[in-house]
Parts: structure tokens; C-alpha cells; sequence
């Protein structure tokens, strides 16, 4: 990522883009620096662009001196690395109504919207297609708070695997006072709601929760094509998904296990898989992974669960409610999402 744009943002307040149109630029077509707050990207659309369409970028005091803030010296680097509390960087950053293609044509590890030292954007109601990488990526776990709603996104990763839609990643934990008003290293939840995601191209995951990504919810998508439908690997914890509905999936889950009072979960879903495992999760504690209320479809109509047919599972005890059942219409998964969706 370089921390430059066709529009560079800094130090910024209420700023608005509407209805503009950014097309064939060799690098970034909005960047967002450092401190903002409430920047709005509106109705525009963005296509054939070098690297990423939107990035949001902040500050943490990694080194005395950044290029980026010339003539700014930091008495408290590099030990203040992961201190986000100073506020240099952006907040409540909105992109709505927005449109992106062909994006990543030089730097292919690029996306349509990336953020990194950024918190509470709102990223809904956008139709992104056609990119090398992660359609809305996640840099890392800096402070929350943030609703991706309401889009479409598909053909994405199209020169690369991994990934799918959305990803994110969580190697560094920051300090910020997002989640509550108070210094903590713990962010706020991450919303992924009612967005239609088809990871048609490399099919990993539709929502990729990769590298110790935690404290998100995503619920009430329709999440088609993919090898799982959660995924959350290298200690991510405090992952939930529920109340999506999932085609053609080759498996329902495979998380790691946590510690307890961090659980995993994934609940009343409905998992339209083409193989006959649940998947791969933390069947005994400690951080057993919490799982009910299912309903799986597979192509015989059973399904296995903790290495075990899913009613002697349950036998046990376990998976409560859930259900398994040959695979429905077609219409009638469409059906499904047409409902939840609301069109």
C-alpha cells in the first residue's frame, strides 16, 4: 500500500465526494490519511484503476518521523507502535451507492475498499466486480466498530487464490478507545450483514476471517460458491456466524479452537453444501466451538459432525436443532435469499 491517491485526504473533517467518476488512473483513486473524520464517498464509480479504488489509512507511532507528516517528530517511537489513542486516523469514513471494476491492473494486492488503522466505516449498498485480490479487505483489527452492509460483490481474486468477497486479517493488535471510550487492545465487533457475496472465481471463502481475525458477526448474507462458509484460523476467536444462508459450499465451517469465554460460533444458518461434513472445528473444550440450530442440506441428504453421523452427535447432546435434509431447488435457495435480502 502506498499512502498516496488521485485524491489524498488529510487532516480532514466532513469532507464529501458525490457522483464522480475515476477511471484509468495508474495508482489509488481515493486515499484516506491519517486523521479523518466523517468522509463520505457517494454515488461515484471507479474502473480500471492501478491499485485500490478506496484505501482509509491511519497513524500509529511506529518510527519518529513518517514522510507521510512532514516536520512531525515522535519522542515515544517505536514503543508507542501499537498506540492508536492519539486519533490520527480516519473515523466514520462512509462509501455508499458506489460502483468499482477492474481495479489492481499494476498492484495486485489491492481491493475495491482497504482499510488499515481505520475504524467505523460504514461500507454499504456498492457493486464491486472484477479484481486481482480481496474485493473489501480488512488490514487488521484496529479498533471496530465497522458495518459492511448491503453490497454486492463477486468476481474477485481472479489472479490470485485465497480470499474471496471480503477479508481480513488481525496480525497486530492495536490500542485504541473505539470499543468503549477507554484505552483497550480489544476492538469492537465488525458487522458483515445482509451483503450477497459469490465467490466465483478462487473459491476459498466468501468472508475470509484469516489470520487470528476476531470479534466479528456476520449474519444474514447470502454467501454462494466457496470451499467453507466460516473460516477463522490462527487463533482468531469471537467469530460468529449466523442467520446466513450458504449455496453450494463444500463444507459449513473450519475454525481453530480458543479459549473459553472466546468461542467460535455458527448458528442458525442454512449450509447448502456439495460434500457431507459439517467441517472442521473444536468438537471438545477447552473453546469448544459453539454450533446449533442448522439447517444442512447435502446431496444424499446426510450429513457427519465431530466424526460422527450428525444424529448420534446430537445424541450426545450436541448440535441442537439442527437438521439435515437432501439439496432444495434451485428457486428455492433463491427463494431463501430473496426473502432475507428483500428483493
Amino acid at each position: 500500500l502506498v499512502r498516496n491517491g488521485a485524491v489524498f485526504l488529510q487532516g480532514t473533517e466532513n469532507v464529501t465526494i458525490d457522483g464522480c467518476s475515476f477511471e484509468r488512473l495508474d495508482g489509488t483513486g481515493v486515499m484516506v490519511s491519517g486523521y479523518n473524520r466523517h468522509t463520505s464517498i457517494l454515488n461515484s464509480d471507479f474502473a480500471y484503476i492501478g491499485a485500490n479504488a478506496i484505501a482509509a489509512w491511519g497513524y500509529t507511532n511506529e518510527t519518529d518521523a513518517d514522510p507521510g507528516r512532514p516536520g512531525v517528530r515522535l519522542s515515544n517511537a517505536p514503543a508507542a507502535g501499537v498506540d492508536g489513542t492519539d486519533g490520527e486516523h480516519p473515523l466514520f469514513t462512509r462509501v455508499l451507492n458506489c460502483s468499482a471494476r477492474e481495479v489492481g491492473l499494476y498492484e495486485k494486492q489491492s481491493s475495491f475498499f482497504v482499510q488499515a488503522k481505520t475504524a467505523r466505516s460504514l461500507v454499504s449498498h456498492n457493486v464491486f466486480f472484477n479484481g486481482p485480490r480481496a474485493g473489501i479487505n480488512a488490514n487488521d483489527g484496529f479498533g471496530g466498530g465497522d458495518e459492511v452492509s448491503y453490497n454486492l460483490v463477486f468476481s474477485t481474486c481472479r489472479e490470485s487464490g485465497d480470499h474471496g468477497p471480503f477479508n481480513s486479517w488481525d496480525r497486530q493488535p492495536f490500542l485504541t478507545s473505539v470499543r468503549d471510550g477507554t484505552p483497550s487492545m480489544t476492538m469492537a465487533y465488525r458487522h458483515i450483514h445482509h451483503n450477497f457475496f459469490i465467490d466465483n472465481y478462487s473459491p476459498q471463502e466468501d468472508v475470509d476471517n484469516d489470520d487470528g481475525s476476531a470479534y466479528y458477526k456476520t449474519h444474514h448474507n447470502f454467501l454462494v460458491y466457496g470451499g467453507r462458509g466460516m473460516k477463522n484460523d490462527y487463533g482468531g476467536h469471537d467469530n460468529h456466524h449466523y442467520a446466513n444462508v450458504y449455496a453450494y459450499i463444500a463444507l459449513g465451517l473450519s475454525v481453530n479452537s480458543q479459549s473459553d469465554g472466546h468461542e467460535n460460533m455458527f448458528y442458525l444458518n442454512k449450509v447448502v453444501m456439495t460434500g457431507e461434513s459439517v467441517g472442521s472445528f473444536a468438537c471438545t473444550p477447552p473453546g469448544k466451538t459453539v454450533v446449533f440450530g442448522n439447517a444442512y442440506f447435502t446431496p444424499s441428504g446426510n450429513v457427519s459432525e465431530c466424526k460422527m453421523p450428525l444424529r448420534q452427535w446430537q445424541a450426545q447432546g450436541e448440535d441442537v436443532g439442527s437438521s439435515v435434509a437432501p439439496i432444495p431447488s434451485d428457486n428455492t435457495i433463491i427463494g431463501w435469499a430473496k426473502e432475507m435480502l428483500g428483493f
